[in-house]
Parts: C-alpha cells; structure tokens; sequence
C-alpha cells in the first residue's frame, strides 16, 4: 500500500546553539515553524505565509536558502503517512509572536531534541552532524 505524504516547508533558524520552534494548541510535541502549501503556492511562499501566520514576522525573501528535505512518520497520523520536509534558512523582521493555532514558542537545543516532532529529531541529528549545532 502506498504511503500517503504530508509536504510541508519549514524554517530551521538557529540561534545560540539552539532551533526555534513552536507547539500548537492541543499538541505535546514541538515542530519547526512552517506547513503546508496552498493551491499554487512555490516551497518559498508557502514558508514566507506560514512564518508571517503562526509568528507575526515577515521572512526576507533574498534570504531565504534551501537546507534538504527530510521525512518521517507524520506525527498524530496512522502509521502509512509521511511527512516530507522541505527546509530553509531565512532572515526575518519583526519580533517573534505566538498566533493563529501556535500556542507556544522555544529554543530547543539538542539535548531537548526529543520533546520534538521525529521528523525533526531526524533534523536535529543532521544540524549536528554537520555542525550547524552543538
């Protein structure tokens, strides 16, 4: 049976050594900010409205760079979905405020990887590994 797929564009920004992330309401596990494309959207605007949407920032267009793509099983989904994950690095302006379904944000480090999404898990380990963290 094939797997369904969750596409979704995310923004990995670091600072001090740890990943901004955020947590929805009624959800345990923190993600990297982002999600999914509407009609016609390019990977780029979908992370430009969904980072104005859920944190009142407004993402530089000329900054934005591709980091990789990652999957996972999709976390609050049946075991035959995925979640593939286009991520970017990009500059913002503004400051960082909780809205629409966000119900918080944080700076994750590495040794807290695991109050994440796996999908991001798996991230986590490949900003170590290439040593964007520590």
């Amino acid at each position: 049976m094939a797997k369904k797929v969750i596409r979704k564009s995310a923004l990995i920004y670091i600072e001090n050594n740890s990943v901004l992330s955020v947590r929805s309401v009624n959800r345990e596990k923190f993600y990297f900010p982002g999600g999914k494309p509407e009609s016609g959207e390019t990977k780029e605007e979908t992370l430009i409205r969904e980072i104005k949407e859920e944190l009142s920032v407004d993402v530089n267009p000329g900054s934005i760079q591709y980091l990789g793509t990652f999957e996972a099983p999709a976390d609050n989904h049946p075991a035959d979905v995925l979640v593939k994950m286009d991520c970017f690095t990009a500059d913002f302006t503004g400051s960082l405020q909780a809205a629409a379904e966000i119900r918080e944000i944080a700076w994750i480090p590495y040794t807290n990887r695991h109050k994440s999404s796996l999908v991001d898990q798996i991230i986590f380990e490949w900003l170590l590994k290439n040593q964007l963290i520590r």
